[in-house]
């Protein structure tokens, strides 16, 4: 068992904590709101830092799951110079890869690991410690921090060096928009016809157009209930680092940067912190008078 910090306790941070803490690691958390902290110690028994130097000074494995890079960058400011020589410093967050190279490179100055190690599955899969993690580092980083991460994961891939696995989320988050884009004028297009969405989805589900998203999701779109899991201003900024890294690397995403500009029409409506299943409500919206 290992001494482990945890840095950031929202949707996806808090419960991942608790899945370090059940699988009987020494949990120091800290969160910016210390009243958060606070009451994840009560809850499992680990300790709350009021400072994240004080967080990390003992740890062995320090975690982050933070909002973005500014966030990512002032928090490991603080963090690397107080962590002690051979720990390591693993961020959750989905940030730039270019923040993850910089980092890289400041803890090997400090004589520490890091491993940049984006997660994909959702409040759910934090939740039920069934998140997939896709790394970037060294490989004797990545051996050490596994067992570690395991405690919440359902499958940890090391992907390449540092930025490796920021790159990797990009690619998900791009699939994700396209797929989700389809499922919502798939279902749009079912009601228009006047078809059962239920017997649709239980026929093309069998076939090549089944998807977690249809299989998941289906139902909550057509009900128009969009609280089920990542919020677009969070699937927005994972977009837009996307669509920056693109430019950089001359890729060419026309479908994500159509999807990109539908998540606004959505955040223009109020929905913010729908999830991403949402984007059915702009094509749902009345048009000349129509109902939906």
């Amino acid at each position: 068992m290992a001494r482990c910090t945890f840095l950031g306790l929202g949707v996806m941070g808090y419960p991942m904590a608790g899945h370090l803490a059940a699988a009987g690691h020494a949990v120091t958390v800290w969160n910016r709101t210390a009243s958060k902290a606070e009451a994840w110690a009560d809850q499992h028994a680990g300790t709350a830092a009021e400072t994240v130097e004080a967080a990390v000074a003992d740890a062995d494995f320090v975690l982050m799951c933070l909002g973005d890079d500014p966030d990512v960058r002032r928090v490991a400011e603080q963090a690397i110079p107080a962590m002690k020589p051979g720990a390591v410093l693993v961020d959750h967050t989905t940030a730039s890869a270019e923040l993850a190279r910089e980092l890289d490179i400041e803890a090997r100055d400090a004589g520490i690991g890091f491993l940049d190690a984006p997660v994909s599955g959702g409040q759910a899969g934090a939740e039920n410690g069934q998140l997939a993690i896709m790394c970037g580092g060294e490989a004797d980083t990545f051996a050490a921090a596994e067992p570690v991460m395991d405690s919440y994961a359902k499958a940890i891939t090391l992907i390449g060096p540092a930025g490796a696995g920021q790159l990797c989320k990009m690619v998900n988050q791009v699939c994700i928009a396209g797929i989700v884009q389809g499922l919502s004028e798939g279902l749009h297009f079912a009601q228009r016809a006047g078809l059962d969405p239920e017997l649709v989805i239980g026929a093309i589900s069998k076939g090549a157009a089944q998807s977690w998203q249809m299989e998941n999701r289906w139902e909550t779109m057509v009900a128009g209930k969009f609280d089920y899991g990542f919020a677009i201003d969070w699937m927005r900024k994972d977009l837009r680092i996307t669509l920056d890294e693109a430019r950089r690397n001359g890729s060419t995403l026309p479908v994500a940067a159509l999807v990109d500009q539908f998540y606004a029409d959505v955040q223009a409506m109020g929905g913010n912190r729908w999830d991403t299943s949402s984007l059915i409500a702009r094509l749902e919206k009345p048009k000349n008078g129509e109902g939906a």
